[in-house]
């Protein structure tokens, strides 16, 4: 009998003394993340440092939230996340991707002795190269941790404002970096072979002697951000859809954040996939799932069998897409979800919106074989539907060139790199 009282009680027992602790717990960290915000988003994403997809998400809960996330840096982070006076979570270098902790730990004990890094070849130089080897180091270059070991910027250095530019950027660190590296290692052989005074004292470096740069032209945003997503797991510094912020006004009907389901029906949206599932019907038919974000917020799209049949070539993690179709309400979440009629890349958008390509050309640009230049880039786009303006200045003087109809063009992204390239990225642009 009494093992049948007990197992009566086992049926509620359990449950009910178990949902008692999990309520304490409940209470105690919703206590913490009201009152201790930033405190308590940092403890959480040191505790799930080793899983990458978690720590996007709480970084992605900590932005909405309005806390400041400050970019890796091996100057100020530490391995785990913490937090200063002001609230801001510094980031845990213990999360960049291929690092590794016994690197991570050589470089703050370096810092924590001998003060903050002066530059690349003095990081180098201080660190073990044998625990922070030269892929790690790469990795740290991508992320951003090292922005600030590049030389100084400024009017000292006697370079114009141009010049100037191709310094202090991730590209120069990644160019200078076998070079500090082998310096540092020549550095380390010379003190263990005894190369020093008589004393066995090393002589400080002349300054004339010192490491130098080999400059190198920035990266442009896509090579950027690419890095911090494939060391960070996220885009920190921003986000690829910016660069298409102007192009993308144009082409939508409203944000995702200024959707209204009621006064909303068929609807063009913009924005990165940052999530997608696919699944089979009970017919057998393919469908997707996507999430879509512009920065501003956030949209379920679904894509079934007919459309993802067409558009399933397009449909990738981390691409920019636009998209028509029709949003509704979720009865589920309670969000909105839209189901998509037609999906274009930002290649096709352009085609399919765009109402004619301008470059803006001055006196200057146009000498030293600029139509010869104009003609090798645009050559292999032709056969487009694009038309092509070269709107061209001089001083008291200016007209709109109109090219022929057999130049027409394909905008694409590769096409719109050559032309920044060519008349400068603020002088092209895309009119819808």
């Amino acid at each position: 009998r009494s093992a049948d009282r007990m197992e009566r009680f086992a049926g509620y027992g359990f449950n009910k003394s178990h949902s008692a602790a999990y309520a304490l717990v409940s209470y105690q960290t919703a206590w913490l993340k009201t009152h201790f915000p930033a405190a308590f988003m940092a403890a959480v994403m040191s505790a799930d440092m080793d899983n990458t997809d978690k720590v996007v998400t709480l970084i992605e809960d900590a932005r909405e939230m309005k806390l400041d996330v400050v970019s890796p840096n091996v100057n100020a982070c530490h391995y785990k996340f913490t937090v200063k006076d002001d609230g801001a979570i510094f980031y845990g270098l213990g999360a960049v991707k291929g690092v590794g902790e016994g690197a991570i730990e050589g470089i703050i004990n370096s810092r924590e002795q001998d003060g903050p890094f002066k530059d690349l070849f003095d990081f180098c130089q201080r660190i073990d190269l044998k625990k922070a080897n030269k892929r790690k180091l790469e990795g740290l270059i991508r992320c951003g941790a090292m922005d600030d070991l590049g030389p100084e910027r400024g009017p000292d250095r006697g370079l114009d404002k141009e010049a100037d530019k191709l310094w202090s950027n991730r590209a120069t660190l990644m160019a200078t970096l076998e070079s500090a590296v082998q310096r540092a290692e020549q550095h380390h052989k010379n003190l263990a072979s005894g190369q020093n005074d008589m004393f066995g004292v090393a002589e400080p470096q002349a300054e004339e002697e010192a490491g130098q740069f080999i400059a190198a032209k920035d990266w442009d945003d896509e090579i950027r951000l690419t890095g911090e997503k494939e060391t960070l797991g996220l885009y920190l510094t921003g986000h690829p859809i910016d660069r298409y912020e102007h192009e993308i006004s144009q082409i939508v009907s409203r944000r995702i954040a200024e959707l209204n389901p009621k006064s909303d029906q068929s609807i063009t949206v913009a924005g990165l996939v940052v999530a997608m599932r696919t699944m089979n019907t009970k017919r057998g038919d393919r469908i997707a799932f996507i999430t879509l974000d512009d920065r501003t917020g956030r949209l379920e799209l679904a894509v079934f069998s007919e459309a993802y049949n067409h558009y399933r070539d397009l449909i990738a993690k981390d691409r920019l897409l636009v998209v028509e179709g029709e949003v509704s309400v979720d009865d589920y979440t309670g969000g909105l979800k839209m189901s998509a009629n037609k999906i274009y890349d930002i290649d096709h958008a352009r085609e399919a919106f765009a109402r004619q390509l301008v470059l803006k050309v001055d006196e200057k640009k146009a000498a030293n074989g600029f139509i010869r230049d104009l003609t090798q880039v645009l050559d292999p786009y032709r056969e487009g539907h694009c038309p092509v303006q070269v709107d061209y200045q001089q001083a008291g003087a200016s007209a709109q060139i109109q090219l022929g109809a057999n130049w027409r063009v394909r905008p694409t992204d590769e096409l719109m790199r050559r032309l920044d390239e060519l008349v400068g990225r603020e002088q092209v642009r895309v009119e819808y």
